[in-house]
């Protein structure tokens, strides 16, 4: 069957372009099995599309074929952004918003839809994040980033180790929270190996204005504000309490930003410390978290599951070497092997002083990978030594030593930001 490929233009306004803008939006909610989406949910979404300069592409049926209609059966889209790589902050290609109808798999769609966006970009490096992990490895994608789930329990057992909180935290509506979630977000971003920069629609979000789930005004979020000792923001905490009889403990679903580690041991007492409530859930827990140790009693965190979250493809090797920390002055060759074409190569790589030197060469590789395995090392989340372990490396072991030198180091790739 011959799809019709499409691509609709979000800064066009017009009757028509919003119609099948609408409809494309309905066929994403339907693959992520969420709700039609309602009036609001649509406006925000549309508003957010221009403002981020989406392309925005979809597969539809034929006219005249049986079940032909305004939806289409495979969506894609994709904006620019930024990405801290540990030593500079550089343009990254952000990708969302991929579904193909069950009706519709393994014709080709995707790889239609993501081959020819991938060619389309002139940026260093691509990004997005997964429903299935074993989709994306094929594009040469791998997971770079990871976050945990945990449940904390701030019942009378929760205590903190010799912690005095040099400031406070206030409570914040979340509709006049915006300018001090966005500064600190800003500040978050440029000192955090691995953070992504925020779409639009984290606006309404976190302000209240839409929960996306139900299509209407957030009234149950909450919001407080951790304030240093000079009275200046460096963290915050945005949370709702579950369903639940009042006579009851009600679970806390919190999310956290926080600049400093006194922020975050200060907004966990602070939650720990809400009326009526025993739990609070967090998902967006870094790897290394220092909660886990600064509990005086360990059994009170519980690690729920630990996610892959942020998926990157390397698209221009030297540009996106360049912009990561290295750990050891040395020189060797990396062998890339991509079946797409646009990390594939040998590259030598010279270290001095933290920063690397990357060029295309026609020496032997000391070391072979793949696109895929180039993507999980490049932010630091798994270390050579590991990939090599697993059989995702090859070349001799002075090679991968050397290799795991210049690599493996620094703090662990953390990002706040979904897609």
């Amino acid at each position: 069957m011959d799809y019709d490929f499409r691509t609709l233009d979000p800064r066009d306004e017009s009757e028509a372009t919003t119609a099948a803008l609408t409809a494309w939006l309905q066929a994403v909610s339907q693959g992520f099995h969420d709700g039609t989406p309602g009036e609001l949910n649509t406006r925000l979404w549309l508003e957010t599309m221009r403002t981020d300069e989406q392309r925005v592409v979809g597969a539809w049926l034929p006219e005249g074929e049986f079940g032909a209609g305004p939806r289409p059966v495979g969506t894609f889209s994709s904006f620019d952004k930024t990405l801290n790589a540990g030593l500079d902050v550089i343009p990254v290609h952000m990708i969302t918003d991929i579904t193909v109808s069950p009706a519709h798999r393994r014709r080709g769609l995707l790889s239609r839809m993501m081959v020819e966006d991938l060619a389309a970009t002139d940026l260093p490096v691509a990004a997005l994040t997964v429903s299935e992990g074993s989709i994306y490895g094929r594009f040469g994608f791998g997971a770079a980033t990871f976050r945990r789930r945990i449940e904390v329990d701030t019942d009378a057992r929760f205590s903190l180790r010799a912690y005095a909180d040099p400031g406070r935290c206030e409570l914040m509506e979340p509709a006049d929270m915006w300018p001090v979630i966005s500064d600190l977000f800003d500040r978050f971003h440029a000192s955090t190996r691995g953070s992504l920069e925020r779409p639009t629609f984290y606006r309404p979000m976190l302000t209240g204005e839409i929960d996306f789930a139900t299509g209407s005004a957030d009234t149950k979020l909450r919001g407080a504000v951790h304030l240093d000792a000079d009275g200046n923001p460096d963290g915050y905490a945005q949370w709702k309490v579950g369903e639940g009889e009042n006579a009851k403990p009600k679970p806390v679903n919190a999310n956290l930003l926080t600049l400093t580690n006194e922020a975050h041991l200060g907004l966990w007492q602070f939650l720990a410390g809400i009326d009526l409530t025993d739990r609070v859930t967090d998902n967006g827990s870094r790897p290394d978290d220092t909660l886990d140790w600064s509990v005086t009693n360990s059994d009170v965190v519980h690690v729920k599951s630990v996610i892959d979250h942020i998926w990157l493809r390397v698209l221009d090797v030297p540009v996106a070497l360049e912009a990561r920390p290295w750990f050891a002055d040395d020189s060797l060759v990396l062998g890339v092997d991509d079946p797409l074409g646009h990390a594939q190569g040998a590259f030598t790589i010279t270290v001095r002083d933290g920063r690397a030197k990357v060029s295309s060469t026609s020496d032997s590789a000391d070391v072979l990978l793949t696109a895929e395995t180039l993507a999980s090392l490049y932010l630091g989340g798994v270390s050579v030594r590991t990939m090599a372990r697993a059989g995702r490396i090859t070349g001799s072991a002075d090679a991968v030593s050397r290799l795991a030198a210049l690599m493996d180091g620094g703090a662990a790739p953390y990002s706040l930001t979904s897609f």
